[in-house]
């Protein structure tokens, strides 16, 4: 037997916290807003934290959410205090570019300009990549000869396994090629070298210069900092190796340059840079795959001069509410509406998840961007543009996915210090190696060499990129993935917190059930001279002139089964028990027990076929025709088919479920052994569902509240997250943290699911970012040098930091198959 409770038997909320916000908190909520701002100029995490600290410290700003991945900054704020003017100078102040969202652009035009700009970026990342990719290969052929000549003479054995592999394997190659080469004079080929590396790093590199300056100037540090203080070292350690060879020379060090490894660690940047602009923009597919499925214009019926009507191609932005919209087998449809003629079925897979096509009719709701399949039909436009369920869909997701998850906060902090801590890693390195080399025997001007390339390579190696974009890609990639399956994840904390979730807390109608009662059966006594049908038809007529949902269902019944209704008269509603009225000649009462009594009619004889239907969660009405009992008549809202599988796999996943209703308890026992549910919670009102949430709650317990959104608001505000189920239409539900697009719980599987496996991807991205960092640097300084003799080149450096960031972005896309 489920475990129930009554109503009484949950303890209130009390005044403060569980009950809701103060007035105070309420009306500066009520007077904030939010505006979106486009932010350029960001590449790592350092910059995000950087504008997200300032914009955080802004007078009237209560919360700023700055997105690396979309380049913009959510931000809510007090409009008495600030205006969204002076927060763009605010970012502009941190050294970051920053603008006014455009007027009158919709969530389609604002994807559609961040793709044609990050189609530029990436097509300019590629050109540069491959060129100076070109130039760095070009570079390392040219240092070749340097290298035979005697230039690591001083050296010893080169430590670094890669310039070690490239002297052993491919300098006898390239000899035997180009003798010549090796005959070139070596200023003549360092000068060479020279100017290609100032020509890479002019043009290729210029952005990683700029963004260095830009960012001292304004006494910060980020990414830029690191790559242009590690090649700018190793440009100036070579340009002085190039003038003035003697120097080095004297001081019994060879007049090594560095020039090739330049050109290649800008070439290798980039060319993470590009893969991970290419990775990053499939993060936005579902977002991307939604806008395509608007239509550019729409077929309408308008009138003609002659007074009758023809068909017209129009834009979107000039059909108008209540245009009659017309629709072709296999087209997709423009804007919402509602049928007005024909009947069709219609899939829209890519809205609610659901494969089948729905079947639409004449009132029937259909959304724009669905596709019609079978029949022609014409309907009303309803909502259009910003309005549309496609369009409030894309809103969300882009919201959600420019949100932040807080297990971002601790990589935000670490990336506040990152760059700084890296630099002083980087000095401390040389100050060891230059130590410990001149202690040993060696020159200072060798210890030196050895001391810069290893203080190079930690500078390069570093990479705060990893770190900024382990967590915003995993909430885009799965935002994405949850809309396709018709589950809107209301952003990056709704979407940790769901994968928390220890208990579930279901409303009984239109969540577990269908909500839409139905009648079961009709039951005349065995000597009735009435039949079902002729009792059913009584009951119909009487029933269609009340309001109660049991009366609509008795309605649709009668209706369903193809049996005349007729119109009553001498209508009388006795609230609580039932009504009565004249059928025709015949006098009809319905009702309860308690109303048959108030008739003097006797119900023992029926009383044991209707305790045996209460067991299966239907409700009996008794039907009296003229004074005598004629037959019971039972109504049931019935368990959603897919209800018993979903709470089966909630339970399966270590979750707690619980059923609320206000239904008696003989009705909820009955619905809980058919879905397997252990615990209910009866006979409750709406203020009841947020106490019982409450009381969950005070157990230690990580609560999900699912209901319709409507009577369940409260309990939907109060619980943990709050999952609203939708009808396809019924898409911003505000108290809601989820909305589910499909009428079912099957939904709450999948966000529950899903939250759990982006949760995992997030650890990992974060671990993989913080670990390559932790086991990096120590190597890029040299850890490893005592004890096997490896050293890490700049040029190696620069390739290990360029995969940082296209890890963790590959990573996140895994979820596109959760």
């Amino acid at each position: 037997m489920p475990e129930v409770v009554d109503d009484t038997g949950v303890a209130a909320p009390d005044e403060q916290g569980a009950a809701g916000p103060t007035a105070e908190t309420a009306q500066a909520a009520q007077a904030a807003e939010t505006v979106i701002l486009p932010v350029t100029g960001m590449t790592c995490a350092a910059c995000q934290s950087r504008v997200q600290r300032m914009l955080t410290r802004a007078p009237g700003v209560s919360s700023a959410t700055v997105n690396l991945l979309m380049g913009n900054a959510t931000i809510t704020f007090d409009p008495a205090v600030v205006s969204p003017a002076a927060l763009v100078k605010v970012v502009l102040d941190t050294g970051y570019g920053a603008e006014l969202p455009a007027e009158g652009d919709d969530v389609v035009e604002q994807l559609a300009a961040r793709d044609a700009t990050t189609a530029h970026e990436y097509d300019a990342l590629k050109l540069r990549a491959i060129v100076s990719g070109i130039a760095g290969a070009i570079a390392m052929l040219l240092s070749m000869p340097l290298m035979v000549r005697g230039a690591h003479e001083h050296m010893g054995v080169v430590a670094d396994p890669f310039m070690r592999w490239v002297m052993i394997a491919l300098s006898p190659a390239l000899e035997s090629a180009f003798p010549w080469l090796y005959r070139v004079p070596a200023p003549v080929i360092s000068w060479s070298l020279l100017l290609m590396t100032v020509g890479v790093m002019l043009w290729a590199g210029r952005q990683f210069y700029v963004g260095a300056w830009t960012s001292m100037r304004h006494r910060a540090a980020d990414m830029n900092t690191l790559v242009a203080v590690g090649t700018g070292a190793a440009f100036i350690y070579s340009v002085l190796a190039t003038v003035t060879p003697s120097f080095f020379t004297r001081n019994g060090v060879a007049p090594d340059v560095y020039y090739e490894a330049v050109i290649f660690i800008i070439a290798l940047i980039l060319t993470g840079k590009m893969f991970e602009a290419r990775a990053t923009r499939s993060t936005s597919n579902a977002l991307r795959a939604l806008a395509q499925l608007r239509p550019t214009t729409a077929r309408v019926m308008r009138p003609t001069p002659e007074g009758g009507e023809t068909e017209v191609e129009l834009t979107l932005a000039d059909v108008r509410v209540n245009d009659l919209v017309v629709i072709r087998p296999g087209e997709r449809l423009p804007v919402d509406g509602v049928v007005d003629s024909g009947a069709s079925a219609v899939d829209e897979s890519m809205l609610t998840g659901e494969s089948m096509p729905v079947a639409k009719a004449a009132g029937d709701r259909v959304i724009g961007g669905t596709i019609n399949s079978t029949g022609a039909i014409r309907y009303r436009a309803t909502t259009l543009g910003s309005k549309s369920v496609l369009a409030q869909i894309m809103t969300l997701m882009r919201d959600a996915q420019a949100s932040r998850a807080p297990i971002q906060g601790l990589a935000d902090r670490i990336s506040g210090v990152f760059v700084p801590v890296v630099i002083g890693l980087s000095l401390l390195t040389f100050a060891i190696w230059f130590g410990v080399l001149t202690q040993g025997g060696t020159g200072a001007g060798a210890a030196a060499v050895r001391a810069f390339a290893a203080s190079v390579a930690v500078l390069i190696i570093a990479c705060p990129c990893a770190m900024g974009l382990a967590v915003p890609t995993a909430v885009m990639v799965s935002t994405g993935r949850g809309a396709e399956a018709g589950v809107l994840i209301k952003g990056g904390a709704a979407l940790q917190r769901a994968g928390d979730i220890t208990t579930v807390i279901v409303d009984k109608t239109g969540t577990v059930t269908e909500g839409r009662p139905t009648v079961t059966d009709v039951i005349v006594p065995p000597d009735s001279a009435l039949g079902a049908d002729a009792l059913l038809t009584f009951a119909a007529s009487l029933e269609q002139s009340s309001e109660h949902p049991i009366a609509g269902a008795i309605v649709r019944g009668a209706r369903d089964r193809g049996l005349a209704i007729t119109t009553p008269t001498s209508f009388a509603s006795q609230t609580g028990r039932g009504a009565t009225a004249m059928v025709g000649s015949a006098w009809i009462a319905i009702g309860n027990a308690t109303q048959m009594q108030e008739l003097s009619l006797d119900v023992s004889s029926m009383q044991a076929q209707v305790a045996a239907l209460a067991t299966q969660a239907k409700t009996a009405v008794y039907v009296a025709v003229d004074g005598t009992l004629a037959g019971v008549i039972a109504v049931a809202d019935p368990v959603r088919a897919s209800s018993r599988a979903a709470i089966a796999e909630l339970q399966g996943m270590g979750l707690q479920v619980v059923m609320l209703t206000g239904d008696n308890v003989e009705t909820a026992n009955a619905v809980a052994r058919q879905t397997g549910i252990t615990k209910v919670v009866a006979g409750v009102l709406p203020a009841g569902k947020v106490a019982a949430v409450v009381e969950e709650q005070r157990g230690g317990r990580v609560v999900a509240m699912v209901g319709d959104g409507v009577n369940d608001a409260p309990a939907l505000a109060q619980a943990d997250v709050g999952i609203a189920i939708g009808s396809g239409t019924d898409v911003a539900i505000e108290a809601a943290d989820i909305a589910l697009m499909r009428g079912d719980l099957t939904g709450v599987v999948r966000a529950i699911a899903l939250s759990r496996r982006t949760m995992q991807t997030m650890k990992q991205n974060l671990f993989w970012a913080f670990i390559y960092n932790v086991i990096g640097i120590p190597v890029a300084a040299g850890v490893l040098y005592p004890a096997f003799g490896v050293l890490l080149s700049p040029v190696l450096a620069s390739a290990a930091m360029a995969f940082s960031s296209v890890s963790v972005v590959t990573n996140s896309l895994r979820l596109r198959h959760a």
